[in-house]
């Protein structure tokens, strides 16, 4: 072999290696029981490192940048903690019992439910100041979502049997859409055209025509459907059923159940990987994520990471990780 065929074998293996680790994804999972956050390589399914967060870690997201965490806390608290850095550098009072954080699509605002104060906060991603709070109809919100297209935010009350849909430019709850008892998981497909909302005490995942805001299908589910995740493809929709135990899949075409899944003690969020060929579930009563292949719905894998996990969110690192923590 030539010096100059070396050379070219040598740029060829690391331009790979290069290649390998900008397409890695990594599962951030928060820990409310541990106040931590796991951090998964979704290559081999091992919990590679654990970062040390604020009180009770509930709902998760990463910054587009992917440099920064973002968790709601229990404690009533958003935290945003430097992944570059390894440390918590800001942090925002919410109120009491924050739940669900989500980002708009143009990723300027966070929204987050206030359990107790029954509002949803509007907070600016870059400054963390709350710009906004508004009043629910129903009682203790848990989740909010924003519709792929950004026009909405559906907000789902822990204590009622209605969604509450917030008009984002106007900054006002614009209409309450009655479902069944105690509204919990939401997701859109993303041409913002239909919304999933699980009842938990209803059993049922309820379709929504976002254009109408009106009931389209009714789904009967197994125990205490929960989190909703909807596949890339549109075509699945995933339904974590905390009672059995079960991730259920939902046909968006005929809005029927065609598998279900065992996975764990109370199943909650998810997140699937961005080719959508695996789901991560948090099951809190296990203290451990299952992992699903969606080609044959089957679990896979069952990863124990720490006490009571509650959000999950998966991401492709800016870097990779630094060979310490490994």
């Amino acid at each position: 072999m030539t010096r100059t065929t070396m050379i070219f074998v040598m740029i060829l293996i690391a331009m790979l290696a290069a290649g390998r680790a900008e397409c890695q994804q990594y599962a951030y999972v928060s820990n409310e029981g541990s106040a931590s956050v796991s951090v998964i390589d979704t290559a081999t399914d091992k919990v590679r490192y654990t970062i040390k967060v604020g009180d009770k870690p509930a709902g998760i997201v990463v910054s587009p940048d992917r440099s920064r965490l973002y968790l709601s806390s229990r404690t009533g608290v958003l935290i945003e903690h430097d992944l570059y850095d390894e440390r918590d550098s800001g942090r925002v009072a919410l109120g009491k019992v924050s739940t669900g954080v989500l980002p708009e699509p143009g990723w300027q605002i966070l929204s987050i439910a206030v359990k107790d104060d029954g509002v949803v906060a509007l907070v600016d991603a870059a400054t963390l100041k709350v710009v906004k709070q508004i009043p629910m109809r129903g009682h203790h919100p848990e989740e909010t979502l924003f519709t792929p297209d950004g026009r909405w935010i559906y907000a789902s009350p822990e204590e009622g049997d209605s969604i509450d849909v917030i008009d984002v430019a106007k900054g006002t709850l614009a209409k309450s859409i009655k479902l069944g008892d105690r509204p919990r998981g939401i997701g859109f497909l993303r041409d913002s055209s239909r919304a999933y909302v699980t009842t938990d005490r209803a059993d049922e995942v309820v379709a929504i025509d976002v254009s109408r805001q009106e009931v389209v299908a009714r789904v009967k589910t197994a125990g205490g459907p929960n989190a909703v995740t909807v596949h890339p493809d549109g075509k699945r929709v995933f339904v974590s059923a905390a009672r059995a135990a079960t991730v259920q899949v939902l046909d968006t075409t005929s809005n029927t159940i065609v598998a279900e899944v065992q996975v764990g003690e109370r199943p909650g969020n998810m997140a699937l990987t961005k080719d959508g060929d695996k789901l991560y579930v948090a099951c809190s009563g296990d203290d451990a994520v299952s992992v699903i292949d969606t080609s044959t719905n089957k679990r896979i894998a069952r990863i124990p990471v720490g006490s009571l996990p509650s959000g999950v969110v998966i991401t492709e690192p800016s870097i990779p990780p630094r060979p310490e923590r490994w």
